[in-house]
C-alpha cells in the first residue's frame, strides 16, 4: 500500500496493545493486511533485523536513552552519549541504507529553565553527532510538546539545526503536534523540508466549539476531558483532522522525499481494543492511500 501522491509506503508505529508484542504475529498481519511498513520502539538492536528478514521496511526505532541526553549531570549525560552510540552501532543496517532513530527532547529536569537544559541538549547531539554520521543514522525529532519538551516549534527546530548543524540530525513530521499548538503544518513542511526524514500519519480534529466552551489554556472545570486529546482538541486517524495531506505528500514528493508514512493510532474513537485498533489502522491506511 502507497500514497497516491508521491507513492511513498505505508506502515505504523507499534504501539503498546498486546496484540503488537508478538513480533512475528506482527510482521504476519502487517503483511495479511499489505502494509509494508513498521516503526519499532527501543527493539531496534534485536527486531529491526527480524522486520527487515520479513521483507519489510523498518520505518524507524526509538533511540536507547533520552532523558539523560539533556541532563544537568555531566556525568549522566556522558552515560547517555556512551549507551546511545552502543546502540546506534548495534542497530546499523547492513544493506547501508539509513537508520532513523525516533526522539523526542524531553530533558530529565523539566523544572530547570528551558534555555539551560536546551545547552544539556546541544552538547550532547554535537558529541552524539559523528557517531551518527559514521553508521548512516538519522535522529528524527517529533515535536510532542511534553513536559519541558524541547524542539516542537519553530522556534526549537530552527535553533537546534543552527547550533547543531550535522546532517545527521533531522525532523519526524508529525503535523498532529503542530495542529495541536496552532502552528500551520503546511509552513513548517516548507520551511524544514530538507530535514524531514520520517512522516507519522496521524491527525488532529480542532472542535471548534468546544473551543469557545473552554479556550485553550485552561482545563476545564466540569467536562471530562477526551483521552488522546484535550478539552478542544483530539488526535485522530488520518483523514479525520484537519491536516491537508495531499499538499503536504505534494510537497514531499517534490522535493524528492523517499521515506515512508507510518501510521501513529492515537485516536479515542480506536483505540482500546485487538479489533478496533487494526480498524483504526487499515483505516487510516486506506485513506492516505488515496491521497
Amino acid at each position: 500500500m502507497q500514497t497516491r501522491t508521491g507513492s511513498f509506503p505505508i506502515g505504523f508505529r507499534r504501539g503498546w496493545s498486546e496484540w503488537q508484542q508478538d513480533i512475528n504475529a506482527l510482521i504476519e498481519w502487517t503483511k495479511s493486511n499489505d502494509l509494508s511498513v513498521i516503526d519499532l520502539g527501543k527493539t531496534g538492536d534485536t527486531e529491526a533485523s527480524v522486520v527487515r528478514e520479513a521483507g519489510l521496511v523498518v520505518g524507524s526505532v526509538d533511540m536507547a536513552e533520552w532523558h539523560g541526553m539533556i541532563s544537568a549531570d555531566a556525568g549522566k549525560r556522558a552515560e547517555a552519549i556512551a549507551k546511545n552510540s552502543e546502540y546506534i552501532r548495534a542497530c546499523t543496517n547492513p544493506d547501508g541504507s539509513p537508520t532513523n532513530f525516533f526522539q523526542v527532547m524531553l530533558p530529565e529536569n523539566p523544572e530547570l529553565p528551558r534555555s539551560e537544559n536546551f545547552g544539556y541538549m546541544v552538547e550532547s547531539y554535537s558529541e552524539l553527532a559523528p557517531v551518527l554520521e559514521e553508521n548512516n543514522g538519522r535522529i528524527v525529532l517529533e515535536g510532542w510538546p511534553g513536559p519541558g519538551a524541547l524542539c516542537c516549534t519553530p522556534e526549537g527546530y530552527r535553533a537546534l539545526f543552527e547550533q547543531c548543524p550535522s546532517s545527521s540530525m533531522g525532523v519526524n513530521y508529525d503535523p498532529s503536534h503542530l495542529v495541536r499548538m496552532g502552528i500551520d503544518p503546511i509552513r513548517f513542511l516548507g520551511e524544514f523540508m530538507g530535514r524531514v526524514y520520517h512522516v507519522h500519519g496521524k491527525d488532529t480534529e480542532i472542535m471548534e466549539n468546544a473551543q469557545y466552551e473552554y479556550g485553550t489554556e485552561q482545563p476545564a472545570t466540569f467536562a471530562k476531558p477526551i483521552w488522546f486529546g484535550a478539552h478542544h482538541w483530539r488526535y485522530t486517524i488520518p483523514g479525520h483532522g484537519n491536516v491537508r495531506w495531499v499538499k503536504a505528500f505534494e510537497m514531499l514528493a517534490e522535493h524528492g522525499y523517499n521515506g515512508a508514512v507510518s501510521i501513529e493510532l492515537e485516536d479515542a474513537n480506536f483505540n482500546g481494543s485487538t479489533e478496533t485498533e487494526q480498524q483504526g489502522l487499515l483505516l487510516g491506511a486506506a485513506y492516505l492511500a488515496g491521497c
